[in-house]
């Protein structure tokens, strides 16, 4: 056998044994999507541009019609990633949304019986512009009516609970559920105050946060405990420039 059909066959092997051993390069390993971009089924005379990232899940409707959800699920954990869609729409648009933290249950913990079991912490950021002149016109910020429907723990020493049982003290919780009839344009929501801005230094935001190039005026809001408060609502309404 000459030497280079030796060579030859020897690395055919090589390559074979690496390939099953998992040690052969794979470019998709590793990678993952940061920011989804799509585009709303709605009508109207003008076309808008929604930006936003949250921890962990949101969605955003225009009255009670979709505009977009997360499109990585609610029970992913570390779900961050940045959603960019457009719809067509009329002043004044009534926006609507739902934002939640991840938590296995309804103690509002994550990573249950693992060392790094704790309470998760929220955040979301918002920017809307008219796509025909590149205008923002509307930023989340403290101005937004906001509303936690969903709290746990209600007591933070369940962080700490080598058994924590959801509705068991210390692990007890409130879920108020959603009001009816709160995406349309009439529903009082003056009694929503929950409504905070915290810094992206409290946050922590990243995977899909970074690629947005924020309009300095787009604040992240939650809820006024970003690890307690898990599920919130929040309207605003926009008029015309």
């Amino acid at each position: 056998m000459s030497k280079f059909r030796f060579f030859f066959i020897l690395s055919i092997a090589t390559v074979a044994l690496l390939t099953s051993c998992g040690s052969a390069p794979n470019s998709s390993a590793g990678s993952t999507t940061t920011v989804a971009k799509t585009k709303a089924d709605l009508s109207g005379g003008l076309n808008f541009r929604m930006e936003a990232w949250a921890d962990n899940w949101f969605a955003a409707y225009l009255d009670d019609q979709l505009i977009v959800e997360d499109s990585v699920s609610i029970t992913t954990e570390r779900s961050f990633n940045a959603e960019i869609v457009e719809f067509a729409a009329d002043y004044p648009l009534h926006l609507n949304f739902i934002l939640k933290d991840f938590k296995e249950n309804d103690t509002g913990l994550e990573y249950i019986g693992a060392r790094n079991q704790q309470m998760g912490d929220g955040g979301f950021i918002m920017q809307l512009s008219d796509t025909s002149t590149g205008q923002i016109v509307a930023v989340s910020n403290p101005g937004w009516a906001c509303t936690v429907i969903h709290t746990a723990p209600l007591d933070k020493s369940c962080e700490g609970e080598t058994n924590p049982v959801a509705g068991t003290a210390p692990c007890t919780f409130a879920d108020l559920g959603e009001p009816d009839g709160w995406k349309s344009a009439d529903f009082d929501d003056s009694g929503w105050t929950a409504t905070t801005a915290h810094s992206a230094q409290a946050v922590g935001p990243k995977d899909g946060y970074d690629t947005i190039t924020w309009d300095p005026s787009a604040q992240i809001i939650w809820g006024p405990d970003l690890e307690t408060d898990n599920t919130i609502l929040c309207r605003v309404i926009v008029s015309a420039p």
